[in-house]
């Protein structure tokens, strides 16, 4: 399976999401993690709020009970910040609550340390001081190896840069083949009458996590981004997308999802496909496209079957 670089080192194009399985057995789990092993694929994503109050995070580690050996042959990632309350959601990016998060993390995975925390989507009251004293007391601590943020923007990565140290190594974004202003505005860019032009994904954020050496992690990658409409394959209203799709799973001899995968990691961004299955299967599904290299003339045809102009 392709690799692809990050925090310095490499890491597998696929990431196995972990947000679906807080009603799944211990054997279920087992073999999802172990269709994500022989797949190639040892990097797992975690969020605090996945089944509430760390409760995928606890499932992950009842089911799999890793030895200290086998925990150090993988990547546990990890989010903090979003705050689920009765009164309605809000953001916490302060010191307490995100080295109280860590913490949480820490006894729900029954481990000593998280490989890669995300800031999950940005805090409008972001104090960049309070995150940076939170980075270097985890970091000091041996709490959490590297760091990185969630749907963030160019800019707010900035702010962030005043005061944290740390390399931001990772922007977890939403991004399909269907979902793509962060590809597809940059192709439509001062054309007039064009809503495609529309800076949406606040302002050239896959250029700038080129340029700063930030891994782009695509999540929903199956995701129609439309109101009402779930997953794009198979959706009766992505006909010309679908057939297009199926056209070249059948030339490259993959899967549907191997195509989806393989058009994501296709882009020089050398991104990584955050896939959200409880379908071991399909992990290995997703690991075969991300070897698939579309020609030009096949990704952008893509893109434009998914409704996007290109000029």
């Amino acid at each position: 399976m392709k690799s692809v670089p990050f925090a310095g080192a490499q890491a597998p194009a696929v990431v196995a999401g972990m947000m679906r399985i807080i009603d799944k057995s211990d054997e279920q789990i087992r073999e999802l993690y172990d269709a994500a092993r022989g797949s190639g694929v040892d990097f797992f994503d975690h969020a605090d709020i996945y089944g509430r109050d760390h409760g995928c995070e606890r499932r992950f580690a009842e089911a799999l009970r890793l030895s200290p050996a086998e925990r150090g042959e993988i990547t546990i990632q990890t989010k903090a910040g979003i705050v689920p309350a009765e009164a309605g959601t809000y953001f916490d990016f302060s010191y307490e609550h995100l080295v109280g998060q860590v913490e949480g993390s820490l006894r729900a995975l029954n481990t000593d340390y998280i490989d890669v925390l995300l800031l999950h989507r940005p805090d409008a009251l972001v104090e960049p001081e309070e995150v940076a004293r939170a980075f270097d007391h985890l970091e000091a601590s041996g709490k959490v190896r590297a760091f990185g943020v969630s749907n963030h923007t160019p800019r707010q990565i900035d702010l962030l840069r005043t005061a944290v140290r740390q390399p931001i190594v990772a922007n977890q974004i939403q991004l399909s083949i269907t979902h793509a202003p962060a590809i597809a505005q940059g192709i439509a860019a001062n054309i007039a009458g064009a809503d495609q032009a529309l800076t949406l994904d606040g302002g050239g954020v896959l250029d700038y996590c080129r340029l700063n050496g930030v891994t782009v992690q695509a999540w929903s990658p199956l995701q129609s981004g439309r109101p009402g409409v779930g997953t794009f394959l198979g959706a009766p209203e992505f006909p010309e997308l679908n057939a297009a799709i199926d056209r070249l799973a059948k030339a490259y001899d993959v899967t549907p999802l191997g195509i989806v995968t393989a058009w994501l990691t296709r882009h020089p961004a050398q991104m990584q496909v955050v896939l959200g299955t409880t379908t071991p299967s399909r992990i290995g599904e997703a690991a075969r496209g991300s070897d698939v290299v579309l020609t030009r003339p096949e990704w952008y045809e893509l893109l434009r079957a998914a409704g996007y102009f290109v000029p």
